[in-house]
This record gives structure tokens, sequence and C-alpha cells, in this order.
């Protein structure tokens, strides 16, 4: 039986896969709008234990085919540590066909794109990258430790290695008073870079980080309510002209508003859907089916 340091968190669409946890933490945790992994701090797991969970994962679920590396920002580990773990889990597990972490932009960058190659012809074929905004300003408010022009290299590097990214951006970062520069900037990024798969959350900050990340924006903060928010989805789909085809979801819950399609071949049903939630002819999720 495995036995995980707690809390373990994971993406949504992992919550089915086998999770092995080579990391301890988070290598930033300096986001000011995030309590993941507070009460840690960042380590590297020993391999050995990291081979032991692996080997008593194989012995529980031998079938298992998709496999998440957790905890936070994974990536960031060093090469040596990568292959191994990635050579253990295909030995252990012959139907291993997908292997997955969080990243950051940071650790994308500090990995060369050789290495990156080296990754995915070894199993590592899809990262987590929280983009969170395009903007700049909203990216230094919020403590990401990010530019949208770091933001575009890291991307550039997961494309040319091949990987796949499911990319993640908050709406309402911006409050009231700079979602148009949040939404633009977005926009700007994702149009030149974009990630295979591109969701959206809406803003939500836990009771313990509040204080940070209203000290840390540089000026009063003025919530979004859901009519807000959902024109800056508008506006998000508006702009967005990807180069690729991109996989859109809005389907977490914490989002007002549940939508899937590609875009930009659905850009103009999802508008209709926003269009129709914001005159009431459309119904918005529950208030108290939102969540983290």
């Amino acid at each position: 039986m495995l036995t995980y340091d707690m809390p373990l968190y994971r993406p949504p669409s992992e919550g089915a896969n086998l999770i092995i946890q080579a990391t301890l933490g988070c290598s930033f945790n300096e986001c000011s709008f995030c309590s993941m992994y507070k009460t840690k701090t960042y380590a590297a797991r020993p391999l050995e234990a990291v081979f032991a969970d692996i080997s008593a994962a194989a012995r529980l679920w031998p079938e298992a085919h998709r496999v998440f590396v957790a905890d936070g920002d994974a990536m960031v580990l060093p090469m040596d540590a990568w292959r191994q773990i990635l050579d253990v889990l295909h030995a252990r597990l012959p139907a291993l066909a997908r292997v997955s972490c969080y990243a950051t932009p940071i650790s994308l960058i500090k990995k060369s794109v050789e290495e990156l190659v080296e990754l995915k012809e070894r199993g590592l074929t899809l990262v987590y990258l929280g983009i969170e905004s395009g903007s700049t300003d909203i990216l230094k408010r919020i403590r990401k430790g990010a530019t949208q022009q770091s933001m575009t290299r890291a991307l550039e590097r997961a494309r040319a290695a091949g990987l796949k990214v499911s990319a993640t951006v908050i709406l309402g970062l911006g409050g009231q008073a700079h979602w148009r520069d949040h939404i633009e900037g977005t926009a700007d990024l994702v149009n030149r870079e974009p990630p295979t798969y591109l969701s959206t959350l809406q803003l939500r900050l836990e009771e313990g980080v509040v204080e940070r990340f209203m000290e840390r924006f540089g000026e009063p903060f003025r919530w979004q309510d859901d009519d807000g928010i959902l024109a800056e989805q508008a506006h998000l789909l508006e702009r967005l002209a990807p180069p690729r085809p991109v996989i859109f979801r809005s389907n977490h819950a914490s989002n007002c508003l549940p939508l899937a399609g590609t875009l930009p071949k659905d850009r103009e049903r999802l508008l209709a859907v926003i269009a129709a939630a914001r005159s009431g002819a459309a119904p918005l999720r529950p208030r108290y089916l939102r969540g983290l």
C-alpha cells in the first residue's frame, strides 16, 4: 500500500491515475494566490523511496497505464533522477502509456530542448503549466516569478521537444481595475505560443492567503462578480486566434460557467453560451457547487 506525504495535489484529469510522489512541496512556492504546499518545505525524495513506491504500486495495480509524478513542479528534478524514475516506471508497469507532471516556467527554461526531448523519448509526454496570466504586470503582482517573455520561452521549449502542455489561466486575477490587461496579455501569449490544452479557472482564495494576496497586489483589489468573469471569458475567446488548434475547457469546479470546445473552431458557439448566461437564459453553476 502506498503512503503519501500529505497534502497531495494533482490536476483534476489525473484523479483516476496512479500518483507517484517524487518530490515534496513546490520548488518555487511564492505565488500569492496559491495555498498549496504551504505546510511543506520543498525536497526531492530519495530515489530508493520512489522506486519502492513504484514497485508497491506495480503489485497493487499492474495494469496502470497513466502516472502523474507529484508533488508541485517535479520537472525541477535533475536529469539523472528523471532518467531513473522513468526507466523504473516503464520496467515495472508494462502497460504504461503516459507520464505527466507539474512544471513551472522556470523549470522548463532551465532544461535544454535536448533534455526535454530525452524526457519525452523516455515517456514523459505531458506537463501541466500554470500560466495564470499573460500580462507581465499581473504576473508581477501575483509573484509568479515569470514574465510574458519567460512564459513564451517555456511554451516554446515544450513545443520544440514535442511535449504536450496543459495550461491554466485564472479569470478574475486582475480584479476590476486590470482585467483587460490581464485578458489581452493572456490572449497575446496564447496566440503567440499556444499550448495543447487551455483551461480557465475562476479566482478563489483560501482564507490563509487572502491577506498576503491583497498586500502583494500593490493596490486595493476589487473582486470581479460573475458577470465580470463572464465578460473576461468572452473577451478572451474573442481575441484568441491560435495558429494551431487548442482544446479549451472551463469545467474546473471553480468556474461559474462550464465550457468545452476547440479553438478557434468553436469560438462562436462558446460565445453564444456565454451571452445566454449573461442574459439569464442559461443557468450558472450554483455557488454551493463551486470549489477549488
